[in-house]
Protein backbone atom coordinates (compact mmCIF):
# COMPACT_ATOMS: atom_id res chain seq x y z
CA UNK A 1 0.00 0.00 0.00
CA UNK A 2 1.26 3.47 -0.92
CA UNK A 3 2.47 5.68 1.88
CA UNK A 4 -0.27 8.22 2.61
CA UNK A 5 -0.12 11.89 1.79
CA UNK A 6 -0.59 14.45 4.55
CA UNK A 7 -3.16 17.20 4.12
CA UNK A 8 -3.14 20.25 6.36
CA UNK A 9 -6.36 22.25 6.45
CA UNK A 10 -9.03 24.05 8.41
CA UNK A 11 -12.29 22.03 8.42
CA UNK A 12 -14.30 25.25 8.14
CA UNK A 13 -12.57 26.29 4.93
CA UNK A 14 -14.13 25.47 1.59
CA UNK A 15 -10.72 25.58 -0.04
CA UNK A 16 -9.51 22.90 2.36
CA UNK A 17 -12.63 20.77 2.15
CA UNK A 18 -12.44 20.43 -1.63
CA UNK A 19 -8.99 18.86 -1.26
CA UNK A 20 -10.27 16.46 1.38
CA UNK A 21 -13.28 15.55 -0.81
CA UNK A 22 -11.21 14.80 -3.90
CA UNK A 23 -8.78 12.57 -2.00
CA UNK A 24 -11.65 10.67 -0.38
CA UNK A 25 -13.66 10.39 -3.61
CA UNK A 26 -10.70 8.95 -5.50
CA UNK A 27 -9.62 6.66 -2.67
CA UNK A 28 -6.25 8.36 -2.24
CA UNK A 29 -4.71 7.55 1.17
CA UNK A 30 -4.31 10.82 3.06
CA UNK A 31 -3.84 11.84 6.67
CA UNK A 32 -5.74 14.98 7.63
CA UNK A 33 -4.15 17.48 10.01
CA UNK A 34 -6.40 20.21 11.41
CA UNK A 35 -5.04 23.76 11.32
CA UNK A 36 -6.99 26.42 13.21
CA UNK A 37 -6.73 29.39 10.85
CA UNK A 38 -8.77 31.88 12.94
CA UNK A 39 -6.71 30.83 15.96
CA UNK A 40 -3.41 31.59 14.22
CA UNK A 41 -2.45 28.03 13.29
CA UNK A 42 -0.97 29.04 9.93
CA UNK A 43 1.37 31.53 11.66
CA UNK A 44 2.98 29.01 13.97
CA UNK A 45 6.67 28.33 13.27
CA UNK A 46 6.13 24.61 12.66
CA UNK A 47 3.57 25.32 9.95
CA UNK A 48 5.54 28.17 8.40
CA UNK A 49 8.47 25.80 8.09
CA UNK A 50 6.27 23.72 5.77
CA UNK A 51 4.63 26.61 3.95
CA UNK A 52 6.29 30.02 4.36
CA UNK A 53 3.24 31.59 2.68
CA UNK A 54 1.24 30.66 5.78
CA UNK A 55 -1.77 29.30 3.91
CA UNK A 56 -3.90 26.18 3.88
CA UNK A 57 -4.62 23.77 2.35
CA UNK A 58 -1.18 22.26 2.12
CA UNK A 59 -0.28 18.85 0.70
CA UNK A 60 2.85 17.12 1.97
CA UNK A 61 4.15 14.20 -0.06
CA UNK A 62 5.80 11.21 1.64
CA UNK A 63 9.22 12.49 0.50
CA UNK A 64 8.62 15.81 2.26
CA UNK A 65 7.92 17.91 -0.84
CA UNK A 66 4.91 20.21 -0.50
CA UNK A 67 2.22 21.61 -2.77
CA UNK A 68 -0.08 24.52 -1.91
CA UNK A 69 -3.09 26.31 -3.45
CA UNK A 70 -6.31 24.33 -3.39
CA UNK A 71 -6.98 24.09 -7.10
CA UNK A 72 -3.41 23.06 -7.87
CA UNK A 73 -3.69 20.32 -5.25
CA UNK A 74 -7.00 18.92 -6.50
CA UNK A 75 -5.74 19.02 -10.09
CA UNK A 76 -2.69 17.00 -9.07
CA UNK A 77 -4.75 14.51 -7.07
CA UNK A 78 -7.31 14.02 -9.86
CA UNK A 79 -4.94 13.87 -12.83
CA UNK A 80 -5.95 10.87 -14.96
CA UNK A 81 -9.28 10.38 -13.14
CA UNK A 82 -12.87 10.85 -14.26
CA UNK A 83 -12.88 14.27 -12.59
CA UNK A 84 -10.60 15.65 -15.31
CA UNK A 85 -11.92 15.53 -18.90
CA UNK A 86 -9.66 13.82 -21.42
CA UNK A 87 -10.65 15.98 -24.39
CA UNK A 88 -8.77 19.25 -24.73
CA UNK A 89 -11.72 21.64 -24.93
CA UNK A 90 -13.70 20.33 -21.91
CA UNK A 91 -10.45 20.14 -19.97
CA UNK A 92 -9.73 23.79 -20.77
CA UNK A 93 -13.32 24.70 -19.83
CA UNK A 94 -12.82 23.00 -16.48
CA UNK A 95 -9.66 25.03 -15.89
CA UNK A 96 -11.48 28.20 -16.94
CA UNK A 97 -14.01 27.70 -14.16
CA UNK A 98 -11.30 26.84 -11.64
CA UNK A 99 -9.37 30.04 -12.42
CA UNK A 100 -12.62 32.03 -12.35
CA UNK A 101 -13.49 30.56 -8.95
CA UNK A 102 -10.34 31.95 -7.36
CA UNK A 103 -10.60 35.33 -9.08
CA UNK A 104 -14.32 36.13 -9.32
CA UNK A 105 -16.12 33.92 -6.77
CA UNK A 106 -14.00 33.11 -3.71
CA UNK A 107 -12.80 36.72 -3.12
CA UNK A 108 -16.39 37.85 -2.63
CA UNK A 109 -18.48 34.94 -1.38
CA UNK A 110 -15.85 33.34 0.83
CA UNK A 111 -14.45 36.64 2.10
CA UNK A 112 -17.92 37.97 2.99
CA UNK A 113 -18.67 34.67 4.76
CA UNK A 114 -15.45 34.94 6.77
CA UNK A 115 -16.23 38.52 7.80
CA UNK A 116 -19.80 37.76 8.86
CA UNK A 117 -19.59 34.18 10.12
CA UNK A 118 -16.20 34.16 11.84
CA UNK A 119 -15.40 37.78 12.63
CA UNK A 120 -19.08 38.58 13.41
CA UNK A 121 -18.93 41.90 11.62
CA UNK A 122 -22.07 43.80 10.70
CA UNK A 123 -23.08 43.70 7.01
CA UNK A 124 -23.22 47.52 7.15
CA UNK A 125 -19.49 47.62 7.92
CA UNK A 126 -18.47 45.59 4.86
CA UNK A 127 -17.53 46.82 1.41
CA UNK A 128 -20.78 46.66 -0.62
CA UNK A 129 -18.80 45.34 -3.58
CA UNK A 130 -18.48 42.01 -1.78
CA UNK A 131 -22.25 41.51 -1.93
CA UNK A 132 -22.60 42.94 -5.44
CA UNK A 133 -19.85 40.88 -7.02
CA UNK A 134 -20.79 37.76 -5.10
CA UNK A 135 -24.35 38.04 -6.41
CA UNK A 136 -23.02 38.57 -9.94
CA UNK A 137 -20.98 35.38 -9.63
CA UNK A 138 -24.02 33.41 -8.49
CA UNK A 139 -26.10 34.79 -11.35
CA UNK A 140 -23.49 33.73 -13.89
CA UNK A 141 -23.34 30.23 -12.43
CA UNK A 142 -27.11 29.90 -12.27
CA UNK A 143 -27.45 30.86 -15.93
CA UNK A 144 -24.91 28.23 -16.92
CA UNK A 145 -26.53 25.55 -14.77
CA UNK A 146 -29.93 26.20 -16.28
CA UNK A 147 -28.46 24.75 -19.50
CA UNK A 148 -26.23 21.94 -18.24
CA UNK A 149 -26.27 19.53 -15.29
CA UNK A 150 -22.71 20.44 -14.32
CA UNK A 151 -20.44 23.34 -15.13
CA UNK A 152 -18.69 21.45 -17.93
CA UNK A 153 -21.57 19.61 -19.54
CA UNK A 154 -23.16 16.46 -18.17
CA UNK A 155 -20.32 15.09 -16.03
CA UNK A 156 -18.94 16.02 -12.62
CA UNK A 157 -15.48 17.61 -12.90
CA UNK A 158 -13.06 19.50 -10.70
CA UNK A 159 -14.82 22.70 -11.77
CA UNK A 160 -17.86 21.61 -9.78
CA UNK A 161 -15.77 20.57 -6.79
CA UNK A 162 -13.94 23.90 -6.77
CA UNK A 163 -17.11 25.96 -6.94
CA UNK A 164 -19.47 23.97 -4.75
CA UNK A 165 -17.25 24.37 -1.69
CA UNK A 166 -18.07 27.99 -0.94
CA UNK A 167 -21.31 28.17 -2.92
CA UNK A 168 -23.05 25.78 -0.54
CA UNK A 169 -21.85 27.96 2.36
CA UNK A 170 -22.93 31.20 0.69
CA UNK A 171 -25.84 31.79 3.07
CA UNK A 172 -23.31 32.29 5.86
CA UNK A 173 -22.02 35.24 3.86
CA UNK A 174 -25.47 36.73 3.54
CA UNK A 175 -26.20 35.35 0.07
CA UNK A 176 -29.71 33.91 -0.19
CA UNK A 177 -29.66 30.96 -2.61
CA UNK A 178 -33.46 30.71 -2.79
CA UNK A 179 -33.71 32.56 -6.13
CA UNK A 180 -31.01 30.38 -7.70
CA UNK A 181 -32.95 27.20 -8.39
CA UNK A 182 -30.40 25.81 -10.84
CA UNK A 183 -27.57 26.30 -8.35
CA UNK A 184 -29.51 24.62 -5.56
CA UNK A 185 -30.22 21.55 -7.72
CA UNK A 186 -26.59 21.46 -8.83
CA UNK A 187 -25.32 21.56 -5.24
CA UNK A 188 -27.35 18.43 -4.49
CA UNK A 189 -26.01 16.68 -7.61
CA UNK A 190 -22.42 17.51 -6.71
CA UNK A 191 -22.84 16.44 -3.08
CA UNK A 192 -24.35 13.16 -4.26
CA UNK A 193 -21.60 12.64 -6.83
CA UNK A 194 -18.86 13.23 -4.26
CA UNK A 195 -20.61 11.21 -1.57
CA UNK A 196 -20.74 14.07 0.92
CA UNK A 197 -23.70 15.14 3.00
CA UNK A 198 -25.52 18.43 2.62
CA UNK A 199 -24.12 21.47 4.38
CA UNK A 200 -26.08 22.30 7.52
Amino acid sequence: MAEPLTLYGDPGSGNCLKVKWVAAHLGIPALWRDVDVPGGGTREPAFLALNPAGRVPLLVFPDGETLSESNAIIFHLAEGSVLVPEAARPRARMLQWMFWEQYSHEPYIAVRRYQLHYLKRSPDDLDPKLAERGAAALQLMDGTLERTAFLVGDALTLADVALVAYTRMAHEGGFDLTPYRAIRSWITRVETGLGIGPYA
